[in-house]
């Protein structure tokens, strides 16, 4: 439920509801709004009585229920959008982020001229996988902890911010010690013993759709991240498994506003896996800007014929000088303030 504090209430009378709340067996969640404060109070059933009659206490103005199975990421508790600061970088506000760079970190030379080509086209994020699933057993994995070790020097280097994936729960703090946001990939979307230690990580958690996994499945992933006390996190939209074969998977771009509409999270798109082809990720792109993405996730790579990982969906560099251009257009119209930054190159 939540608990809508009054325009007066003060910090006693504030303090008094979370009191209660906690008694009751349920976590209080406060989100502070420019007109009032509300108070999401979330737990099982049991603790339902005793919070019966929290609604005569000083300083409330009414309880409210909260419909949707996805307590947290619902915009019935909060006010406005949820803004995730990397550094200077802002996700969810008024700039659309673009977070690009190889599927997977090769070796320092391949990822540091990948990294001054995204920092030259003035995107915002470094992204990089040191840990790689994939479908087959034979395929590279990725360098692991040496990955790992590559992309933070690269970011000591270029200034990027690092976005990698974390597949086990068992490395959440080996990942976490070395990048700015945690990725978690479909394949692990359900994956809730991973969910719930991300969640009690300090890192903001970007967390992708699954090829077979609905919005509302999507939020419920991310209601575990936010139930385990990590309040930052972005979806990202990464295409859906279909009865299509023309594409690799099939972007699902009315996701976007449909999220939009359901949670206060910010919202990502990744075109380059959702079609798996190279000169197919510009348009999608622009689609996603268009229909109010907060941000894109861009594979981009110096030489993509030789790429040990999803060569063929990555842009090579005036590919991606292109599609920063193209976007900035777009942006320029839905989104105000996107284009500051852009056309350094």
């Amino acid at each position: 439920m939540i608990i809508v504090m009054k325009r007066k209430a003060d910090q006693q009378e504030l303090d008094n509801v979370i009191e209660r709340i906690e008694s009751a067996g349920y976590k209080a969640h406060v989100s502070k709004g420019t007109d009032r404060t509300i108070i999401g109070a979330v737990g099982d059933e049991r603790g339902k009585v005793a919070l019966k009659h929290v609604e005569t206490m000083p300083g409330v103005d009414k309880v409210v229920p909260i419909l949707a199975p996805y307590k947290l990421a619902s915009r019935e508790t909060k006010e406005g959008n949820t803004v995730i600061k990397v550094g200077d970088v802002e996700i969810g506000g008024p700039k659309c982020v673009v977070m690009a760079g190889p599927c997977a970190v090769e070796s320092e030379e391949q990822l540091m001229e990948a990294a001054l080509v995204v920092k030259k086209a003035g995107a915002s994020m470094l992204r990089g996988g040191a840990f790689k699933p994939r479908t087959s057993p034979y395929s590279f994995q990725g360098l692991g902890e040496e990955g790992l070790k590559i992309l933070a020097r690269t970011r000591e280097k270029t200034g990027l911010p690092i976005v990698t994936e974390v597949m086990s729960s068992s490395d959440v703090e080996l990942v976490e010690s070395y990048a700015d946001v945690l990725q978690v990939g479909a394949r692990n979307v359900q994956n809730f013993v991973l969910l719930k230690k991300v969640g009690l990580a300090k890192k903001p958690v970007l967390l992708k759709r699954g090829m077979m996994t609905t919005l509302e499945e999507l939020l419920m992933s991310a209601e575990y991240i936010l139930a385990s006390g990590n309040d930052q996190v972005m979806l990202c939209e990464r295409g859906i498994r279909t009865f299509e074969t023309a594409m690799r998977n099939t972007l699902d771009i009315s996701a976007v506003p449909v999220l939009k509409d359901k949670t206060h999270l910010p919202v990502i798109v990744d075109p380059s896996h959702a079609i798996g082809q190279w000169k197919f990720v510009l348009p999608l792109a622009k689609a996603a800007v268009a229909v109010g993405a907060d941000g894109l996730l861009i594979e981009v790579h110096p030489d993509p014929e030789h790429a040990l990982c999803d060569g063929a969906q990555s842009l090579k560099p005036e590919k991606f000088y292109k599609l920063i251009d193209e976007i900035e257009s777009i942006a320029k119209i839905v989104r105000k303030g996107y284009a500051q930054g852009y056309g350094a190159h």
